[in-house]
């Protein structure tokens, strides 16, 4: 495949004005592309393939099909919330599908790392694979490549993008953001109207919490780091933390402590807060979080959700510690 270069005239899109400008050639470029024909997108709630959905409704409504898989292991309201966006407020035409069963069913004792990252992969591979061979007249798959996604992989990445799909799939590729940056990409979203939370998404591992329920995966303690996890952003959310930390999360490992609960012994998981900031995810600093902050975030998670008596803060930089933990 020839290497896709960005124009060095093209201008960077920082405004509005631009953004939009930007939509408008898109849709004209969309709609030549495609004609009347049926296009296919995985719309996984991220950044990139909600702005490319977005887009693609614009330019052709309901000849965008758009399958979101919800392999049970999505951040809370996550996948509700590409319902009510996609489904209901933009009208678009969405596949839901709700494999949480059959994901949590396979990484039952599971507890190697890379072997729930390739199980969780390969699934994923074989639910939307099931999904698209129920529909007909499927011509292109849209997918939410950006420009740093063809630098990394020297023009290879768009074969693979929606996470490895088979080589008997033969679609014509729409990849409308493919020329732009991350942030360029969100100044689109906001453009579209798109909801600020989504549009300003983290960075968020395909396994989702598979690889931050450390070890092999129970539904309860998936339940208990979902829970506490919705604690941190909220509360990160409101103490103005949410734009100044590039990646903020909680992990669970699979090993309990003694705590002390209305007056009684009990054994429960730790919580551990993660608040990293970086450039280019290669290096990172730890974010320095109030005190006060730390003690009202703990005293929530402690009190709120079912089986967490502590809470820990993680200050190990990368190197020597990665982001995630698995």
């Amino acid at each position: 495949m020839e290497k896709i270069v960005r124009p060095e005239s093209m201008q960077r899109i920082t405004t509005l004005d631009l953004a939009n400008k930007f939509i408008d050639e898109q849709v004209k470029e969309i709609r030549e592309q495609v004609g009347d024909k049926k296009v296919l997108l995985a719309l996984s709630g991220g950044v990139d393939s909600s702005v490319v959905a977005a887009l693609l409704i614009k330019a052709i409504g309901k000849q965008l099909v758009c399958v979101h898989v919800n392999h049970g292991l999505m951040r809370k309201g996550e996948s509700e919330q590409v319902i009510e966006v996609f489904g209901k407020e933009l009208d678009a035409n969405l596949v839901y599908v709700d494999a949480t069963d059959r994901f949590l069913d396979l990484l039952k004792g599971v507890s190697a790392p890379e072997e729930k990252r390739k199980i969780i992969g390969g699934e994923f591979i074989k639910v939307f694979d099931e999904e698209a061979s129920k529909l007909s007249g499927i011509s292109f798959l849209a997918q939410g490549t950006i420009y740093p996604d063809i630098l990394e992989s020297d023009g290879v990445k768009a074969h693979h993008n929606v996470g490895g799909l088979p080589e008997d799939m033969q679609f014509e590729l729409v990849e409308p953001v493919k020329l732009l940056y991350k942030d360029e990409v969100r100044v689109v979203g906001d453009a579209l109207g798109l909801p600020h939370n989504m549009v300003y998404r983290q960075p968020f591992p395909g396994p989702g919490l598979g690889v931050r329920c450390l070890g092999a995966i129970t539904r309860d303690r998936l339940h208990a780091l979902r829970e506490a996890d919705a604690i941190l952003r909220e509360e990160f959310d409101k103490n103005g933390l949410a734009g100044k930390v590039w990646q903020y999360f909680i992990a669970v490992p699979d090993m309990k402590s003694v705590g002390v609960k209305d007056g009684k012994r009990y054994e429960g998981w730790p919580a551990i807060i993660r608040a990293v900031n970086t450039t280019d995810a290669m290096t990172a600093t730890i974010e320095e979080i109030p005190y006060s902050l730390l003690h009202h975030i703990t005293n929530r998670i402690t009190t709120e959700v079912e089986g967490i008596n502590r809470v820990l803060f993680d200050l190990t930089p990368k190197p020597v510690g990665t982001i995630e933990w698995e």
